[in-house]
């Protein structure tokens, strides 16, 4: 007889409580007046950051009912995403329609949360398919990202960019991923940077702006300090690891030294910024790890869809199989828990 979840959802000791997706009001970070002091003399201890780094799910094991409560949580965190050169209105359809209902019913009614109204965090898509997701999440309050500026790599005129921005807004899209221009942070232009970061806010009006990296491109852990620190003065609602393109992707030793960043605006400003990794994240376990993370570095408001979101498009298959082990016992195949 599997455990049945229904009494997590009202113990005050657990992380299941509501999945709204406005647990709480968050204000939107205006930005700063850029000042290199801030910033311009950190230097990051590589070896401190991989150490703290690999101790992430060593010190702390989630078992049982409290890992199927966190796998819930991370569920109403993805941003589920296609961003494939073969992507169609059809696929995009499908991948909404797993968005409104991530896991299947029989899986939610067995742990006894099938009331509680879990959803993904939003859609991420192509610009030319935003108007196919918003019409499909039409009624859900799940809100639609768009990648933006050239992505992945960025190499076109700001002109186009801030015109993709625009664009992308104006088609429905509430969320816009832009890709920053590395070959500013490669060469030290961090007054170039900002002023393109507050050149998007502008564009982007009420969508929130998710600034991506690209951390595997930066070169060092410093740069990607810095460059977190020069979006977020720049107005960035939330700062992302990767496009999902790069050779290395999202790790947990760049999540730490952004996340520590966000920690230091929050202590400076006042202003809480999201935190979104990206790219290779694809099973239960890490997102876990990233989780306890922010967690142990930040707080639980950071467990929530407001101020965190996973970037996957494969996670969410994981995430299912490992909820029905929860109940069953025994793993299924990955084929029966499709993305979309």
């Amino acid at each position: 007889m599997p455990t049945i979840l229904s009494d997590m959802s009202r113990n005050s000791q657990t992380n299941i409580r509501s999945f709204d997706r406005h647990d709480a009001k968050i204000e939107r970070n205006p930005g700063m007046s850029y000042d290199p002091d801030l910033f311009g003399r950190i230097r990051i201890n590589r070896s401190a950051v991989e150490r703290r780094a690999a101790s992430i799910g060593t010190r702390r094991s989630i078992k049982k009912d409290y890992q199927a409560a966190w796998l819930l949580r991370a569920v109403s965190c993805i941003d589920l995403t296609t961003l494939s050169g073969d992507d169609t209105p059809g696929n995009v359809r499908r991948l909404c329609q797993k968005a409104r209902r991530p896991v299947r019913r029989d899986i939610l009614q067995a742990l006894g949360v099938a009331d509680l109204n879990i959803t993904t965090g939003a859609v991420c898509v192509y610009h030319n398919l935003i108007e196919t997701a918003v019409k499909e999440l039409e009624g859900s309050s799940i809100p639609v990202a768009a990648v933006s500026t050239g992505f992945p790599a960025g190499q076109i005129p700001l002109q186009l960019k801030l015109a993709q921005v625009r664009e992308s807004v104006a088609a429905g899209a509430s969320e816009i991923d832009i890709v920053i221009s590395r070959a500013l942070v490669l060469t030290g232009d961090w007054k170039g940077l900002y002023d393109e970061v507050r050149a998007y806010r502008e564009a982007c009006g009420e969508a929130h702006l998710k600034t991506i990296l690209a951390t595997g491109e930066l070169a060092t852990l410093s740069n990607v300090a810095k460059a977190s620190w020069v979006c977020m003065m720049g107005g960035a609602d939330f700062i992302k690891t990767s496009t999902g393109k790069e050779s290395v992707n999202a790790t947990l030793p760049y999540c730490l030294v952004m996340v520590r960043s966000i920690r230091d605006y929050l202590e400076l400003t006042g202003f809480r910024i999201g935190y979104k990794p990206a790219g290779g994240i694809s099973k239960a376990k890490d997102a876990l790890n990233y989780m306890i993370l922010m967690k142990e570095e930040l707080d639980k408001q950071w467990l929530t869809s407001s101020l965190f979101r996973f970037g996957a498009s494969s996670l969410l298959g994981d995430i299912e199989r490992q909820l029905e082990h929860h109940v069953t016992g025994s793993y299924s195949a990955q084929y029966r828990h499709p993305a979309g």
